[in-house]
Formats: structure tokens, sequence, C-alpha cells
């Protein structure tokens, strides 16, 4: 699937900055994610100050219900970190729409690649056009 699926009825997705709920982000991530369990307040304040965040909210009350970040240099390459859908609203194809918006929100920077790593999640990230690695053994990583 390469369109951009719909996101449900009464949700609308922002990248602007001011409307992140920090303390939010911080606590769904430190607490609840896998990869960010115990990251500091700090740490993630600093990494939401360099990145292209996305966040998605009820629209009536304002209150966010998911979020995802980018790191880019909009020219040749993205990360896309950080995606967590808060679990009251799980199921409604809210993260499915929001990876999808992040996709097409960086289309027009003509992109080499969006990168993502994944433990549990690839059936919906495959979904959106995401593939493994062609060539895994060109990747490197250095651990700090």
């Amino acid at each position: 699937m390469t369109d951009t699926p719909p996101l449900a009825e009464g949700y609308e997705i922002s990248t602007d900055p001011d409307r992140i709920d920090t303390e939010r982000v911080h606590r769904w991530l430190s607490t609840d994610a896998y990869w960010a369990i115990g990251r500091t307040r700090e740490k993630q304040d600093r990494a939401i100050g360099g990145s292209l965040n996305f966040g998605v909210y009820e629209m009536v009350s304002g209150e966010q219900v998911a979020y995802a970040r980018i790191i880019t240099d909009r020219a040749t390459f993205a990360w896309l970190c950080d995606v967590y859908v808060d679990p009251s609203v799980r199921g409604k194809g809210i993260g499915t729409a929001l990876v999808g918006a992040v996709r097409e929100h960086l289309r027009p920077d003509g992109l080499r690649r969006i990168l993502l790593a994944t433990h549990d999640a690839h059936g919906v990230y495959e979904k959106l056009g995401f593939a493994p690695l062609e060539k895994p053994d060109q990747w490197m990583a250095l651990v700090l």
C-alpha cells in the first residue's frame, strides 16, 4: 500500500511544535516504549527540539493521542523514530495514518530513504511501503 490511509474521524495531525505535549510524550516513551524506557525528560526535550515532530490530536479536546518524530537533512535521508499511539486509541488506524502522513510530508524533499527500527510493528510499516534493508551487510552502527 502506498496511499496515505485516512485518519479516524475526530482526529487531526499537526507538525506545530507548540502543540506537542512534552510531558505526555515523555511519560509515554520513558515508561511504555521498549526502546526509550528510562529516558530522562532532559534527553527527551533535546530529542524533540532537534526533530521534526508530528502529533495526532483529538479535535474536540485538543488532547494529544499519538506522536512521531523525524530526524532528517531534508535532502537525502530521514530517520523515523519514537512512534507511539496512546493505548486508549490503538486499533483505530491512527498509527498507520500518522506514519503515512509523515511519509507524505517528506515526499517533496526527494529523499532517497526513510529508515526506522522496530521489534514488533513490521506489518504496520510494510502496509506503508517499508521493507527490510536490501543489503543489511552494508550498514553499520556506532553504539555509544
